[in-house]
């Protein structure tokens, strides 16, 4: 018979309060169980002494018949010194998934692309101003003047669409 310390849920919708219990590895989760060494009270505050109450004695002696805890359970019996609970390693725990990685490499390569037309864009206008400085004035002057024909035309669209309407 394979035994089990493991978590036992009771309490109310939302309200969760748990045995710990030793059971038969086969019996269900809230069922029939061999013995109640303890009890654990999520809700309470992490430093709370009730919060975890646990029967060393009781746990001691089912730890040396062979039970196995469950990783909360060894969680706890780590905590009072019952049970050496190893470290478990999973590296690729914070590697982000396959689609993430994709998306970082769009945005790399698109952040890359506006740099390079950035750097362009502020070359060619250092060698235009090397060619001719006096040629830089004439343009902007025609900026001007182009500027107010353009307010016009967005003046005469909205009153365009509103006949339309």
């Amino acid at each position: 018979m394979a035994v089990v310390m493991r978590l036992s849920r009771g309490g109310s919708k939302k309200r969760p309060y748990y045995r710990i219990v030793v059971a038969d590895k086969r019996s269900p989760r809230d069922g029939k169980y061999l013995e109640q060494i303890g009890m654990y009270n999520p809700l309470l505050a992490k430093d709370d002494e009730g919060r975890v109450k646990v029967d060393t004695d009781r746990a001691k002696y089912w730890l040396g018949v062979g039970a196995q805890p469950s990783d909360r359970v060894a969680r706890f019996l780590d905590a009072e010194g019952l049970y050496e609970r190893t470290a478990r390693n999973n590296p690729k725990k914070a590697e982000p998934g396959e689609k993430a990685k994709e998306r970082e490499e769009e945005r790399k390569e698109k952040t890359a692309a506006a740099e390079e037309a950035a750097k362009e864009a502020a070359a060619a206008p250092a060698e235009e101003e090397a060619a001719a400085p006096e040629a830089e004035a004439a343009p902007a002057e025609e900026a001007k003047e182009d500027a107010p024909a353009v307010e016009e035309t967005k003046e005469e669209a909205p009153a365009e669409e509103k006949a339309e309407g």
